[in-house]
């Protein structure tokens, strides 16, 4: 904890002299009757009150004490630190095409290939990961970071209502998707740099084919793990109609032979995920890696912590009052 007005601390100072002229004062105004003998007060029981004749002067103290701590401002610490950890530079690239709302996988794909890489990254605090997400189109969701929490929450917020809200174009573009988490690996200095492509169809969109975005990625040293999402055959899939929602079935139709391609061409590979066990596998194959060392630099924020100390001190001022004015009120 620091202070951003620690000059207020030599107002501790000024207690000193105030305690003793408490002391002083206590004992030439404390009334004294001289008797000859004592053996007659023997049996007399001191009052409770007698051991909380301090007590507001106590009270009092405490109140100056943290009022002058508070007048201190005392804050959290904010400051960077770098540490050197052992992790590996990950790109999320995730298909949100209305397609992922198909229900072959509970609750549907999108929302269990969610769940699983909300998992994944919470198992991997030390590497670098960031998300790109794609349909028609491909954009870059959260660049890499060691900051977790602000990924998962963008993971959490994934959904294939971009197209409807008319942000990107529906489709699967699948070379676009790839490119662009490739532009945010090209420039890292780790060892190990991954893509890890989740998709449930093949592609149809974008001016960049997915294997010339994979000899892209193959140029700079980078892996793809290729995932299709989706059992064979057809799938359940939620079509609005007017006034609510009509099930129908639709085809699987993944070209898992590109996926294949663009994992050989990297030295990656390919998964099919046709539940949602199956996701969880091919992320436990991540761990299987090398890892490098990388240089982190974390930012603390400060606040300030001034608060607790001013309560306190409103309420020891409003106790001593109470004391003083009631039970251990005193008449000259």
């Amino acid at each position: 904890m620091t202070f951003a007005n620690p000059l207020y601390f030599i107002l501790l100072a000024l207690l000193v002299p105030y305690i003793v002229w408490y002391v002083l004062r206590w004992r030439r105004s404390h009334p004294v009757l001289q008797v000859s003998s004592t053996y007659a007060f023997q049996g007399v029981r001191r009052s409770w009150k007698e051991y909380l004749v301090h007590a507001p002067f106590v009270l009092r103290l405490t109140c100056m004490t943290l009022a002058i701590i508070a007048l201190a401002r005392p804050q959290t610490t904010n400051n960077w630190k770098q540490t050197d950890v052992e992790g590996i530079d990950i790109m999320l690239c995730m298909d949100v095409s209305t397609s992922m709302l198909a229900e072959d996988l509970r609750p549907n794909r999108v929302k269990a290939a969610r769940e699983v890489a909300v998992e994944f990254v919470s198992s991997r605090p030390n590497d670098n990961i960031g998300l790109t997400l794609f349909a028609g189109e491909a954009f870059t969701q959260c660049p890499m970071t060691v900051d977790h929490a602000v990924l998962i929450n963008m993971l959490q917020g994934m959904q294939c209502d971009m197209t409807a809200k008319g942000m990107i174009e529906d489709g699967t573009a699948i070379g676009m998707g790839l490119a662009s988490a490739v532009a945010r690996l090209k420039d890292s200095k780790a060892k190990s740099k991954v893509v890890i492509l989740l998709t449930d169809g093949s592609n149809n969109r974008g001016d960049i084919s997915p294997l010339t975005a994979a000899d892209i990625a193959k140029s700079f040293g980078i892996r793809v793990y290729t995932i299709g999402v989706g059992t064979n055959g057809l799938a359940r899939y939620p079509m609005p109609v007017a006034g609510g929602i009509q099930y129908i079935q639709v085809p699987v139709e993944i070209d898992t032979k590109t996926l294949e391609s663009i994992a050989s061409k990297t030295n990656g590979e390919f998964y099919r995920a046709k539940d949602t066990k199956s996701l969880h596998e091919v992320y436990q194959e991540i761990d299987k890696l090398e890892k490098t060392k990388l240089n982190v630099k974390k930012f603390s924020k400060r606040y300030e912590a001034f608060m607790p100390f001013a309560v306190f001190a409103v309420l020891a001022l409003l106790l001593e009052l109470l004391l003083r004015f009631t039970v251990l009120k005193r008449i000259p």
